[in-house]
């Protein structure tokens, strides 16, 4: 399915903070990661729903801890162009490359892989009528967006 089959079907969902990209909702091509807590190269990082809400805006914590979506062309980061890293809103892992962001018309930023690919993981999302590909970052779990096939090469 690719991302404007999505909105036409008025079934949005899937973005982050940063990102909309990895083959992704958000767009990218991030291989799954099943890498159990001890071979990851970073500490998982766990909290409660009290101590995430401390720490993040209400919105940024319904995205990344509900697996809410964004309004399209609201995110500030749609309108960034120089050079730089995307990371995690809430731990701070980086996750995506300003050289692979690109235009996807969809009113999220999109990026079409990962800066490692251990630094995403991807989730099997049955909660709408078809099954989806969810990304997460793989140190704390914040919901990024839904892997969509319509990107530049490599997604």
């Amino acid at each position: 399915m690719d991302r404007r089959d999505f909105i036409r079907n008025g079934t949005l969902l899937g973005s982050l903070v940063a990102i909309t990209g990895i083959g992704i909702n958000s767009a990218c091509s991030a291989q799954t990661t099943n890498a159990l807590a001890d071979d990851l190269p970073f500490k998982k990082i766990v909290k409660t729903d009290a101590e995430w809400k401390k720490i993040l805006t209400p919105e940024q914590y319904r995205i990344t801890r509900e697996a809410g979506t964004e309004m399209p062309y609201t995110s500030p980061l749609n309108d960034i162009k120089e050079k730089g890293i995307f990371a995690c809103v809430c731990c701070d892992l980086p996750l995506f490359s300003s050289k692979t962001k690109f235009e996807s018309h969809t009113g999220w930023p999109s990026f079409y892989a990962p800066i490692r690919k251990i630094n995403v993981r991807e989730k099997i999302d049955k909660s709408l009528l078809e099954t989806r590909t969810e990304v997460l970052c793989n140190r704390c779990d914040a919901h990024l967006g839904h892997v969509f096939d319509d990107g530049p090469e490599p997604t």
